[in-house]
């Protein structure tokens, strides 16, 4: 049972993406934590803040340790969030005298946002491949059919002839500019977060921006300033998410209109009706403008989540683990829909 159509048994196989789905299971989050703990201690130990010999105790602790995700669920039920508990139990299995290294100078949401941005690292990859691959399936339809004549529609009327590459060019172009959103955005948005208990690496002293240098070349992840009240990046990684699922639900909508009326498009494989064995009901193109008018929807509590009170904010953070994964997730199954569909056309135009 589950209260998301993104990993219901039954729907996530028209709205889910089991690739997307993966980067937010709790196998996921737990390896990215420890790889940041992992990380930590390795930096740590390179500016002298902890010794080698703790960064080499927790990195051997670290490779065969397995969490008790029992009392990881007692644990957030308690504290909110799971990486007190986690912590306690890297330590246990760190042991003496190396234990009370883990996780030095650093706070719970330094290990949360790093670990999310860790698989965002991900999630961005496979966006980008999926993207790519809509856009040339796009290029092929209009390959195949760009020359052929299409009469226009203006506010639902009949307007003037143009050609089939002109409608294609409005669902293709969006798509290419949204490649070049997602380039420029990666830089400020898969970076580290470090800053410890209130932002100023306190514990670290004059040490802290070269500890999380090292940190963030460990991880792969650019290097910044900490931003724990400041979800700018994430707020418009989601107002991308939203842009490509806004433009693919046009590119929806418009092949539901054409299917309307059975003489501008012919489409393979449209789903069955139970009542009217005759149809042929243009199933993705309906899924695409729904999961725009959800990530749509989604978005302004997104931009909610921007209010941060003074330091760090519990209610802020956790509205963005309600919204971002699964605006995520609609985005991975829109692009996967969109190139389906785009395989499905038959014919276009006249």
């Amino acid at each position: 049972m589950t209260v998301s159509p993104f990993d219901h048994p039954l729907l996530s196989a028209l709205l889910g993406d089991d690739e997307a789905s993966r980067h937010f299971s709790v196998e996921a989050e737990i390896e990215a934590m420890l790889a940041f703990e992992r990380a930590l201690a390795e930096a740590e130990a390179e500016n002298g803040i902890i010794t080698r010999d703790a960064a080499a105790a927790i990195a051997a602790a670290l490779a065969t340790f397995q969490p008790d995700t029992a009392l990881l669920r007692a644990a957030v039920a308690k504290d909110g969030v799971m990486v007190p508990e986690l912590v306690r139990q890297i330590r246990a299995a760190v042991g003496e005298p190396h234990g009370e290294k883990v996780h030095f100078g650093a706070t719970s949401q330094d290990v949360i946002d790093t670990g999310l941005v860790l698989r965002l690292k991900s999630v961005v990859e496979h966006l980008g491949l999926l993207l790519t691959e809509t856009i040339i399936r796009l290029i092929s339809l209009e390959e195949r059919f760009g020359g052929r004549a299409l009469t226009g529609m203006t506010r639902m009327q009949p307007a003037i002839p143009i050609h089939i590459a002109d409608r294609i060019a409005a669902w293709r172009a969006p798509l290419e500019r949204h490649q070049e959103r997602l380039s420029g955005q990666s830089g400020r948005l898969l970076v580290v977060q470090f800053g410890g208990a209130a932002g100023t690496l306190e514990k670290l002293g004059d040490k802290g921006p070269a500890v999380r240098a090292v940190l963030a070349a460990k991880l792969g992840l650019g290097d910044a300033p900490q931003w724990q009240s400041q979800r700018d990046a994430l707020a418009d990684f989601a107002g991308w998410l939203s842009l490509v699922t806004g433009s693919l639900g046009k590119f929806g909508q418009d092949i539901g209109l054409m299917a309307q009326g059975g003489s501008e498009i012919e489409l393979s494989g449209g789903g069955g009706s139970s009542a009217m064995p005759h149809k042929q009901n243009p199933v993705k193109a309906e899924a695409l403008v729904a999961l725009a008018r959800f990530n749509a929807t989604q978005l302004s509590a997104m931009h909610q989540s921007l209010v941060h009170e003074q330091e760090r904010s519990g209610a802020a953070w956790t509205l963005e683990w309600l919204l971002l994964p699964q605006m995520v997730v609609a985005t991975a199954a829109s692009l996967r829909l969109a190139a389906e569909l785009a395989a499905q056309v038959e014919s276009l135009g006249h």
